[in-house]
């Protein structure tokens, strides 16, 4: 017999996760209800002690209405201690075993005081640190993989010579013995530094850190040291919980760029899974990203228009004591597409063209200089309607 410890009583502050459930009218409330138990204490709700242990631990069912077929609109609240002040157990809470049953799509989250790191610089943070106040960021990505660490520099040198604000590593550069990890970084930052002494402007290189934990860490205080100026970090690979390490190491001071590897099915395989919006927005922000990569409507992957203006959305709206972060939107863009960008997103955005930023121009140098140039040009005015 489970027996509570005496005069158990939790503070009362809960926090809310909006899912969408697929069940039968007549097997919903059991399969909400379920959920419930299953996100926290994971125990037969008969066999609970009775009383206020019962009544406060386990989750709640605060509302449940119909959605379109057969799927449902469930509100479910948890305490906040059932978090513990950690933001890997809040996530456990929010979708641990139940992403494993079909049929449940996280839409949103609240989250409590004190566990979501949020970014450091935030939106304006960035801007400052590169001295661009208005208008979209720059970003390119040096590519392609299997280039020496030479080509590569001379790459990042040519991006920055013309402008662009945020020359990252591609993903897919780790630590191959094309161009390592240390060489790369030092070579790379060097480029990036010495056309900031040419154009007088403040582009950063952001080398890819992505790896296991305590070499993401060992390399960002590398890539500090050796004078970049940003990280990339693939969450989806080195694991969440590094992303809030990082963005909450006191000695660690660089913008963070998270990046969408491994995470595709999370949001696109099933009915399952976890909003895009939330999943490439809410979730990367709130565990430390200034900037979150996602691919953009209209390249080489399926996302629509409307998921990718819910992530911009998520990234950037109220959100208690979160700074906003940078959406940025890539995945086979081309500067054709800059004025639609800019009109679906506005200038809280980092524009990123990679491969075919090479197509743009004679030089990298030349392109580069086009596609800041597209940024800063207004979006037109719609032409009012004449009616007759």
């Amino acid at each position: 017999m489970i027996v509570a410890p005496p005069n158990f009583r939790l503070s009362g502050s809960r926090f809310q996760v909006v899912y969408r459930v697929q069940a039968s009218a007549t097997d919903i409330e059991a399969r909400v209800r379920s959920m419930a138990l299953e996100q926290t204490v994971e125990f037969p709700e008969d066999l609970l002690p009775s009383g206020p242990f019962r009544e406060q631990m386990p989750g709640h069912v605060e509302s449940l209405s119909p959605l379109e077929g057969d799927w449902y609109r469930a509100v479910l609240s948890y305490p906040d201690e059932a978090a513990g002040h950690d933001i890997l157990q809040f996530l456990n809470v929010v979708f641990g075993n139940t992403s494993l049953q079909p049929g449940v799509r996280v839409e949103d989250f609240t989250v409590p005081q004190g566990v979501a790191t949020g970014p450091r610089l935030g939106v304006p943070g960035v801007r400052a640190a590169l001295g661009v106040p208005g208008r979209p960021l720059a970003s390119t990505a040096l590519k392609p993989l299997g280039l020496p660490v030479g080509e590569l520099a001379l790459q990042a040198y040519q991006t920055a010579l013309g402008g662009l604000d945020v020359i990252k590593d591609d993903h897919g550069l780790a630590d191959q013995t094309l161009a390592p990890f240390q060489q790369r970084v030092e070579r790379c930052a060097e480029a990036v530094a010495a056309a900031n002494r040419e154009t007088g402007l403040r582009s950063v290189y952001a080398p890819n850190i992505t790896s296991d934990p305590a070499t993401v860490l060992s390399r960002a205080r590398f890539a500090q040291d050796a004078g970049a100026g940003a990280v990339l970090v693939s969450p989806g690979l080195a694991g969440w919980g590094v992303l809030s390490a990082l963005a909450s190491d006191p000695g660690f001071r660089l913008p963070i760029i998270a990046h969408p590897a491994f995470t595709g099915s999370f949001v696109s395989a099933g009915p399952g899974g976890m909003d895009h919006g939330l999943f490439y927005g809410t979730l990367p922000r709130a565990l430390g990203a200034d900037i979150t990569i996602f691919p953009n409507y209209g390249g080489r992957f399926s996302f629509s228009r409307d998921e990718c203006l819910a992530i911009a959305r998520r990234s950037t709206e109220p959100r208690g004591s979160l700074a906003p972060s940078f959406p940025s939107p890539g995945g086979g863009m081309t500067l054709d597409r800059i004025p639609e960008l800019k009109a679906a997103y506005g200038n809280d955005f980092v524009a990123l063209v990679g491969g075919g930023l090479h197509r743009e121009a004679r030089t990298l140098v030349e392109a580069s200089r086009l596609f800041v140039a597209a940024l800063a040009k207004p979006v037109p005015e719609p032409s009012p309607q004449v009616v007759e």
